[in-house]
């Protein structure tokens, strides 16, 4: 089994519309019009970075599975 290499991740950035369950969150995509669901990384559980709804996100996609995604940095 290979794992994906970091240059066929794309990365998108969202506005978060709504606060989900065990820090999961449905994020409207910018260039595209869907919504997809996401949770946040590892790095951020870790330093307890706060996401609510209305902050802007950059998100990282698997090519594999488009409708899901990971928080990876909150803008200011």
């Amino acid at each position: 089994m290979t794992l994906v290499d970091n240059q066929t991740k794309q990365e998108v950035e969202g506005v978060v519309t709504q606060a989900l369950p065990n820090a999961t969150f449905r994020v409207k995509l910018d260039n595209q019009d869907k919504e997809i669901l996401c949770h946040l990384a590892g790095k951020m559980r870790l330093y307890r970075i706060k996401v609510m709804p209305g902050d802007r996100v950059r998100l990282v996609q698997s090519p594999y599975d488009t409708t899901k995604g990971r928080i990876v940095y909150r803008d200011k």
